[in-house]
């Protein structure tokens, strides 16, 4: 009997090493199955870290261009204000000079002209230049002339000066162009 007991106890003492060595690989499993979803959630959290990270990065470089654009034109508004005065003057210049005692008067508006021109420069203020061609870029077709010494298309006259600061069209010229 007691052989039987202690095969009895052998037995159950087997049949619990049995047991505890499947809980322990069912652990082992589990264990390793909670690692490789850790792994997997960790690679997944660097992407969206890496992703968020760069834009950032990228947002941050472009207001820092925008800044730059923003104070490397700060002075557009008011030059463009100032076009129609500078108008005025050529105006005014030309009426001068086309009335009797008036070289005086011409005299001190070419030089209040010259002094906003310089003034223009000073900001990168430049008149755009009007050859013969037109460009609808830099030019505003108001109306058409009949002109048999150039060609159709060509600017037949300036109406209006046109100006570009830096690289932008403050305002384009407005010219009249010949059309046969």
């Amino acid at each position: 009997m007691q052989q039987e007991d202690s095969k009895q106890q052998e037995q159950e003492q087997e049949e619990e090493n049995q047991a505890q060595e499947v809980e322990e690989s069912t652990e082992s499993s589990d264990t390793k199955d909670d690692n490789t979803i850790l792994k997997q959630k960790i690679k997944e959290l660097e992407d969206q870290y890496l992703r968020a990270y760069a834009d950032f990065e990228n947002v941050k470089k472009r207001l820092e261009k925008d800044k730059s654009q923003a104070l490397e034109y700060a002075h557009e508004k008011i030059l463009k204000d100032m076009l129609p005065v500078a108008d005025t003057l050529d105006k005014a210049l030309e009426s001068a000079q086309n009335t009797e005692n008036g070289e005086k008067i011409a005299e001190g508006l070419k030089l209040t002209i010259d002094n906003f021109q310089k003034v223009f420069n000073k900001y990168g203020v430049e008149v755009i230049e009007v050859n013969n061609e037109f460009n609808p870029e830099l030019h505003d077709a108001i109306m058409h002339v009949v002109d048999e010494s150039k060609e159709n298309g060509q600017i037949a006259q300036v109406l209006q000066k046109g100006y570009k600061y830096k690289e932008r069209i403050l305002r384009a010229a407005m010219v009249s162009i010949v059309k046969n």
